[in-house]
């Protein structure tokens, strides 16, 4: 489940996020943080052609460059609080199918 609201600078962002989802690669502009609620989660970027993860737990907040490609798995039921700046046109024009497609469960 997925709730935003934003102005025109900046995007929040809440999400409800059950263990085994997956938030597929993407990569997006914005600079993203992500502040963990509750839960586990492994994060996964790519730096040039390597890639890199790491875990992030309750408590913890995660700062995601804009234009790094990067993709989350969902290791215990989450939730975050997601800050976006600028905020992200593709959710606002409904052009974030990637975290709308049924068949990819997040």
């Amino acid at each position: 489940m997925r709730r935003y609201i934003h102005g025109q600078q900046a995007m929040v962002a809440s999400f409800e996020l059950k263990a085994g989802a997956v938030v597929p690669w993407h990569e997006h502009a914005n600079e993203q943080i992500s502040l963990i609620l509750e839960g586990r989660a492994r994060f996964l970027y790519k730096d040039g052609d390597k890639q890199h993860s790491f875990e992030a737990v309750s408590g913890d907040t995660v700062v995601m460059p804009g234009g790094v490609p990067h993709c989350v798995e969902i290791i215990e039921d989450s939730r975050t609080f997601d800050v976006f700046a600028p905020p992200r046109e593709d959710w606002i024009a409904g052009a974030d199918t990637y975290l709308r497609d049924p068949a990819k469960p997040v």
